[in-house]
């Protein structure tokens, strides 16, 4: 199955040159795209290096910090446009680490979402308590007030095949930050995919800074009352 995996960047310098060997490395058929949001650390740059001696990997640069959910489109339309049969994101940290890939497509024949997973049997989180706890809360919010079945709602380690992400009308999506994550599983769920979860060990990352902030916290619970909303009157 040909696969993209995905990498949002926004100064991740330090990771990069260490995750883009151990993607290329795997044994099996995938290409990276790299979508940098113009890193100040020169992140783009360095993808861009290494592209030119390797045919697998691309880059899209943008033109500044334009959020994850843009982010991610970006790369879901270059893997779309490039022949991907099944399109794989993940954090450029670690937090999302490469050794889970395998497994993860290995699930995608029984699936049409596969979704790395902190919160079933097997899978932890290894960062501290009030970040864990902030994660269980928004997960069982956004599972209660939208009907979702996967146990990890907010996880952006995903395996999506392409016959998913052409159904869903990816440029009427709101989201734009990490509640994008949200509202692509609300899509994908209400028409009735079926989703399979992989426990994953989700470590903090040790190189560069969090992206999350207190104004992406507000905007996800946003819109997990959004689309709670237009579920409520049947609109999703």
């Amino acid at each position: 199955m040909r696969t993209t995996i995905v990498l949002p960047t926004y100064n991740e310098a330090e990771n990069i040159r260490r995750l883009l060997p151990e993607l290329l490395n795997l044994p099996d058929d995938v290409s990276v795209c790299v979508v940098d949001d113009n890193s100040p650390d020169g992140t783009g740059q360095i993808a861009e290096e290494w592209s030119a001696h390797e045919p697998r990997l691309s880059v899209v640069h943008r033109t500044g910090k334009l959020g994850l959910g843009t982010a991610y489109i970006a790369g879901f339309r270059h893997a779309l446009a490039h022949n991907a049969e099944a399109v794989l994101t993940m954090d450029a940290d670690f937090s999302h680490h490469p050794r889970y890939i395998p497994a993860m497509l290995e699930k995608a024949t029984q699936a049409d979402l596969v979704i790395g997973s902190r919160y079933v049997p097997g899978g932890h989180v290894a960062y501290p308590f009030h970040r864990r706890a902030l994660s269980r809360t928004a997960n069982l919010v956004a599972r209660l007030a939208l009907g979702l079945h996967a146990q990890d709602c907010t996880a952006g380690f995903r395996l999506y095949h392409d016959y998913t992400l052409r159904s869903i009308p990816l440029d009427r999506i709101f989201s734009n930050g990490y509640s994008f994550l949200v509202e692509m599983l609300t899509l994908i769920e209400q028409r009735g995919y079926r989703v399979v979860e992989v426990p994953i060990i989700f470590n903090d990352r040790q190189y560069g800074k969090s992206k999350i902030s207190s104004r992406e916290i507000i905007k996800a619970m946003y819109t997990v009352g959004r689309l709670a909303a237009r579920r409520a009157i049947g609109r999703l």
